[in-house]
């Protein structure tokens, strides 16, 4: 019986090691493909958590507002809700405040903050539209950020248009998602 168990757990954590060497191979191909330079990659990741830090630091905007930040090759998108634009623009203003050098991007919608049952779908919606976009060969999605805040799916990454456009079409066709919103760069000029 005390082999029989011993089996057993080894058994469970020998999967639970696959799935990290799986992660990490995954994380380790992402960052490889990516097109921005490693330090671009790491000073957006830093610029995530800076920005989650400074707004933080204000009681309105953590009592009253669900907004969040992400970074991409200095660029921030800023998505979530604001029950008016004083906040908003108090949000934006801490934003701009700390030079990140980029453009920023403003997604922010007046209305009530979502619910968790709506942030829960939202994540489910980022998971099927991931899901469909790996099971497309011709479209290589570590270069490309998929954020689903309230049924809107933003897609983000430096990537060529025809990428770009098979990206959108995946997730404009998944199930649970309302509108999708474009903020790549693109790796060749506009034709």
């Amino acid at each position: 019986m005390n082999r029989l168990f011993v089996i057993s757990v080894l058994t469970i954590l020998l999967q639970g090691c696959a799935g990290a060497v799986m992660v990490g191979a995954v994380g380790g191909a992402k960052m490889a493909n990516d097109e921005r330079s490693m330090s671009t990659q790491i000073s957006d990741t830093n610029a995530d958590f800076t920005i989650a830090s400074a707004l933080s630091k204000y009681d309105d905007l953590n009592n009253q507002t669900n907004i969040a930040a992400v970074v991409m090759n200095n660029n921030v998108l800023m998505i979530g809700q604001a029950p008016n634009s004083m906040l908003r623009d108090k949000a934006i203003k801490v934003v701009q405040d700390l030079e990140i050098g980029g453009k920023i991007h403003n997604q922010i919608r007046i209305g009530t903050p979502t619910s968790f049952t709506t942030r829960s779908n939202d994540t489910w919606v980022t998971t099927k539209v991931k899901g469909r976009m790996l099971n497309e060969k011709s479209l290589d999605i570590t270069r490309i950020k998929v954020i689903t805040e309230n049924g809107e799916v933003f897609l983000l990454g430096l990537i060529d248009r025809k990428q770009a456009d098979l990206a959108v079409e995946i997730a404009r066709n998944t199930a649970g998602v309302r509108k999708v919103v474009k903020v790549f760069e693109y790796t060749e000029p506009a034709k």
